[in-house]
């Protein structure tokens, strides 16, 4: 069972990084753990109560057993659902990288488990010089790959792990997200990536 914070990247955007988190928080919680869940940006949100909220985030906050406001999952929700830095320039917003480190701390030291979900795949942007990276390695916590189980994913999912890597984070595993019911090979694929990533997946699940 997981204990302790991680960051959970994704290889690409649409491949189930917030179902993985979901049945990843609630299986914690079945074990009587302690759980945070975080979705530090979110773009792609409408207003609920004259707020802006992401559906993504608000599953996010229902799988946690804390009780926490939205705004402590999502401290960053703009309207636009494109890319983070094109939908943050929209909003007229900077995301500012320390206030999320300083609340996603906040959130560890209550929690047996925190799972803090990047938005779109590792090096998405979020402003015309930072990515997605530059938070995770801010905030400093083991990396958890989502892989997106399709055509496609061999590439994407070594790129993806070499980069954790070159940041320095520690890695902490992947997990096989099948989002493809058609996927030729797909246990081929799996054990060429558990060859290639250096370990078999933390778990594999399928979304379809």
């Amino acid at each position: 069972m997981l204990r302790g914070a991680f960051f959970v990247a994704g290889t690409d955007t649409g491949i189930g990084k917030t179902w993985v988190c979901n049945q990843l928080a609630r299986d914690a919680v079945a074990q009587n753990l302690t759980v945070a869940t975080m979705k530090p940006v979110a773009a792609g949100c409408e207003q609920i109560d004259g707020n802006w909220c992401n559906e993504d985030a608000l599953i996010l906050q229902a799988a946690s057993n804390m009780n926490l406001s939205y705004q402590e999952v999502n401290p960053i929700a703009l309207p636009l659902a494109v890319s983070p830095h094109l939908a943050a320039a929209a909003a007229g917003v900077t995301i500012e990288i320390p206030p999320l480190v300083a609340r996603a701390n906040k959130l560890a030291v209550r929690a047996d488990l925190l799972l803090v979900e990047g938005a779109g795949g590792w090096l998405a942007p979020i402003d015309a010089r930072r990515t997605m990276a530059d938070l995770a390695v801010a905030l400093g916590y083991p990396v958890i790959l989502v892989v997106g189980m399709r055509l496609g994913c061999l590439n994407h999912a070594l790129l993806t792990h070499r980069s954790i890597l070159a940041s320095g984070l520690p890695f902490a595993g992947w997990i096989a997200n099948c989002v493809d019911p058609q996927m030729s090979a797909l246990d081929e694929n799996l054990t060429t990536l558990g060859s290639r990533l250096g370990s078999d997946p933390l778990r594999v699940f399928a979304t379809f």
